[in-house]
């Protein structure tokens, strides 16, 4: 009977072989909103490995595949199969479905040889290896795929098997996780001679690389956030998300980076119907629990099980619809996937939302509400149930949701309440609420409101620091206005406490607009540890601002101590006690008093360390100042592309609303760019910048303005923009800024000038960044080797690889000059580690020193411009020189070199 099956089937196979063959492209084809159909395979390595390994082994029989559906098993089972045909294996691919099993080999009949007889199995079967096997050739073995392994009937897996056990053919296919027990899995995957691995999803770190490679450019952390949490790793359901997201213009990019103009990620139809698909399989009481975890997950097992029966859940669970998860006592129910919730509460009408909500009000209130987010959970459904809810439970549950930072929950609860019962409480936590959302006009609308109501000492204290950070870093309004408001707030305070936290309240502010002195000042009494203190908010406060001071004011090491100090009495505070003074703000002030101790790597560390650990609940101050430290550091040390991603960062979240963070953002963006010499990008980050309304100035953000003018040739201009910028920082007595501008003027030929302040610096601050940097301009301004070589050794220890590699370049030169050709040359190599950490600077200092040392200030400027193209009449008026004194110069500077044109010119300078 069987051969007869096998006949008939095979009689059928030339009408279905076109039909059954699968054909999938091995291009990049880009779809309509740029986003690749074939994505990049990511973090696929091992199991390609393994493909390697069991295919070159002649006793090898399958390879198989397992894994959730949207894994990306098949696209790993594709680029097996590109490996096998680069081998030289003949291929073959077909689809198993739950259609062509109820025909015995109905997936695999276009694979078999036309003409095959199988009405005698056995010799029908000798049949078909013969002709696949191709006897008298030396090929090696065919390699075919099957997708979907455990939907093949039993005759396909049958035949299969016996063609991998003679070794006609070697098996890659794909099961979906749960189907090992299929009959067609166990006839085929069992066996030494099979091997079967297990892909997961895609981990955090995965996820940016395959954005990042299919978006062509970096994504915010913010923008990856979002996508993992949604996809939960899944590669399709990421494929989907960030198709449906570029094409409603959510996922956009600024020319730096990608990132999210919108909380809410649309998908695609596809999306969608894969997901309706999956929950398909859910019966009808299954589909009501899913609802209800739709709108209120997550719920506790004892609660969902008031209204469903405990086999409903095991069967929802059982299908991986669900998942429970143990939260410290209680068993909480979760949707299986973040993706599920959005596609039942879209399927779900009106009546039902709210029929479902006002049931699980009812059943909350008959458990007697208890717990602590039971509040929240009252309110919320009562809100969205009916678009209202008692004045005192919504107050309650906004104060327990803004704890939590679930910002968005309390915005939409606070705004719920009647403007009669909005208490001065009320309109402090709005506008923090505001302010944490990035609405910083609103926000002082309402605070300003919230003073008027203030009646008592301790209520204008409250309001006071909160208003004035957004009056300076989110509005940007001139630093008289905020003393107005301090000087209002003083003629309602009597008490000592209340002084001292409006006195630490002006200290903040004038370290805001860059009046250290007058910071440090203010602060000067502080108690050395918080336990001293009577207040451990104000303390903690103080020491953040006091450590931020001291770090800008070039006192890294003392800056260290007191934030080491704030971190530990933070930790060991308990809740009655719990401050202001966010831990994140606190690594961020950490991050930038390494970085001017000279402990750059030790920098980076803490704080992509301390990112990582950040979530969107996180505030976005916060996270803003810790990234634009990471930013400073990482320039710092000499990374452009590193610090170019993170002022983007900053400069992305900062938008439109934070001008004061935005134009120092965009500055350093600026100065990252000129840095790998991309002078598009740098000039147009400073238009922005200048369109900017006026919010204060700091020195160190012309280091953008000057480094464009090096990477355009035009060092007179660069070294002029620099020397103007120390100048303020050291009028203001920000000395870190002042010694980061003067080492620039070092690196760009004025050692001589910027040698002498430097040196009174390292006199007069302690720590070796400081000493350092003085003796690389002494050593650069001399002319000394030696000194150079000493001071790339204690350069490259703190991790400033930029500064090392100039510092080894240049005594390179010197010592070639010299004679000392063996010397030299492992200077070179040095030079040229040193270089290659430092992701493509392109620095007057890093281009082909040996030939430039042999030229004068001028004569060097000159060379650099007419070596970027640029006509002796441009050249002049650059420099505001004659074309004459240009050619002059140029005959110099090529009888120096032994060159006589400006393409060699061009070849011995620029890399």
């Amino acid at each position: 009977m069987a051969g007869v099956v096998l006949s008939n089937v095979v009689a059928q196979a030339a009408d279905v072989r076109e039909a059954g063959r699968v054909s999938i492209s091995g291009g990049r084809g880009m779809n309509r909103n740029g986003v690749v159909q074939r994505w990049p395979l990511v973090g696929r390595e091992v199991e390609l490995k393994d493909f390697d390994e069991v295919l070159s082994e002649p006793r090898s029989a399958a390879f198989l595949v397992f894994g959730p559906a949207g894994v990306g098993k098949s696209r790993l089972a594709e680029e097996c199969l590109d490996r096998a045909v680069a081998l030289g294996h003949r291929i073959g691919r077909a689809v198993a479905t739950a259609a062509a099993a109820s025909v015995p080999l109905g997936a695999i009949a276009h694979l078999l040889p036309d003409g095959v007889d199988l009405s005698d199995p056995v010799s029908g079967f000798a049949a078909v290896a013969r002709l696949l096997s191709q006897p008298g050739t030396v090929r090696p073995r065919m390699v075919i795929l099957v997708d979907d392994v455990h939907l093949l009937d039993a005759t396909s897996a049958m035949l299969l098997r016996q063609l991998m056990d003679a070794g006609v053919i070697f098996l890659l296919g794909t099961v979906r996780s749960g189907e090992g027990q299929a009959l067609a899995v166990a006839a085929l995957g069992h066996g030494d001679a099979v091997r079967q691995v297990d892909l997961a999803g895609f981990t955090r770190e995965q996820v940016v690389t395959v954005l990042e490679q299919v978006l062509e450019g970096p994504v915010g952390r913010s923008a990856v956030n979002h996508l993992l949490t949604n996809s939960g790793g899944n590669p399709l359901y990421l494929r989907e998300l960030v198709v449906g997201a570029v094409a409603a213009g959510v996922l956009t990019c600024d020319g730096e980076i990608w990132d999210m103009t919108a909380d809410r990620l649309p998908g695609t139809r596809r999306l969608t119907d894969l997901i309706r698909s999956r929950l398909s399989v859910a019966p009808l009481a299954g589909r009501q629990v899913l609802d209800v975890l739709s709108l209120c997950e997550p719920l506790s097992l004892g609660h969902l099980e008031q209204d469903a029966e405990p086999q409903v859940l095991s069967q929802l669970e059982q299908s991986g619809l669900i998942v429970v998860v143990q939260e410290e006592r209680r068993s909480a129910v979760r949707l299986a996937h973040p993706l599920y919730g959005e596609v039942l509460r879209a399927d779900m009408t009106a009546q039902c939302r709210r029929d479902t909500l006002l049931r699980q009000v009812h059943l909350l209130k008959r458990s007697g509400a208890r717990r602590r987010e039971d509040a929240v959970h009252l309110a919320t459904y009562k809100l969205a149930a009916t678009g209202t809810a008692n004045p005192a439970l919504l107050v309650r549950a906004a104060v327990l949701a803004a704890h939590a930072r679930e910002y968005p929950r309390a915005l939409d609860l606070l705004r719920a309440i009647p403007q009669e019962h909005q208490s001065f409480q009320v309109r402090l936590l709005l506008g923090k609420t505001l302010y944490e959302a990035g609405d910083f006009r609103q926000a002082d609308h309402v605070l300003s409101r919230a003073d008027a109501m203030a009646t008592t000492e301790e209520e204008v204290l409250a309001a006071l620091p909160l208003r004035t950070q957004n009056l300076l870093w989110g509005v940007g309004v001139p630093y008289a206005e905020v003393l107005d408001v301090i000087e209002s707030a003083r003629c309602r305070v009597t008490s000592s406490l209340g002084l001292r936290v409006l006195r630490v309240n002006e200290a903040a502010s004038a370290l805001t607009v860059g009046d250290v002195r007058r910071s440090l000042a203010l602060s000067a009494d502080l108690e050395p540890e918080g336990t001293q203190a009577p207040d451990a908010q104000t303390w903690l406060w103080a020491a953040m601002t006091r450590s931020t001071a001291l770090a800008v004011t070039g006192r890294g090491e003392e800056a260290e101590v007191w934030v080491r100090r704030a971190i530990a009495f933070s930790s060991a505070v308990d809740e009655t006690r719990s401050t202001a003074a966010d831990e994140v703000a606190l690594r961020a002030v950490l991050v930038l008093a390494l970085a001017e101790s000279g402990r750059l790597v030790e920098a980076r560390e803490v704080g992509e360390r301390a990112f990582a650990g950040l979530t969107d609940a996180s505030p976005t101050a916060d996270r803003r100042l810790l990234a634009f430290y990471l930013a400073r550091g990482t320039w710092t040390a000499g990374h452009p592309a590193q610090a170019r991603r993170w002022f983007a960062e900053v400069a992305r979240a900062s938008r439109p609303h934070t001008p004061v963070v935005l134009s120092m953002a965009l500055a350093g963006l600026a100065a990252a760019a000129a840095l790998q010499g991309d002078c598009e990008a740098a000039e147009a980050a400073l238009a922005e910048r200048d369109r900017l309304p006026a919010a204060g100035f700091f020195p160190e953000e012309r280091l953008g303005e000057a480094w464009l003018y090096v990477a355009r040739g035009e060092l007179t201009r660069a070294r002029a923009v620099l020397t103007a910028a120390a100048r303020e920082a050291f009028e203001r007595g920000e000395t870190a800024s002042e010694a980061i501008l003067l080492t620039d003027l070092v690196r760009l030929g004025q050692a001589g000038e910027a040698a002498g302040r430097l040196t009174e610096i390292a006199a007069e601050r302690t720590g070796r960044f400081h000493r350092s940097r003085a003796d690389l301009a002494v050593a650069w301004s001399t002319r000394d080797p030696e000194g150079l070589l000493v001071a790339v050794d204690a350069l490259e220890a703190m991790g400033a690889d930029l500064l090392a590699a100039e510092a080894a370049s240049t005594a390179a030169s010197l010592l070639r000059a010299a004679g000392q050709t063996r010397r030299a040359n492992a200077a070179t190599v040095r030079a040229d580690d040193l270089a290659a950490r430092c992701e493509g600077a392109r620095t007057p200092a890093l281009m082909a020193v040996e030939a430039v040392v042999q030229l004068t200030g001028r004569e060097r400027e000159i060379a650099l411009l007419a070596s970027r193209g640029m006509l002796s009449k441009d050249v002049a008026a650059a420099l505001t020189i004659s074309v004459r004194t240009v050619d002059n110069h140029l005959q110099r500077i090529y009888n120096k070199l032994g060159i006589t044109t400006r393409k060699e010119l061009a070849d011995r300078l620029l890399p």
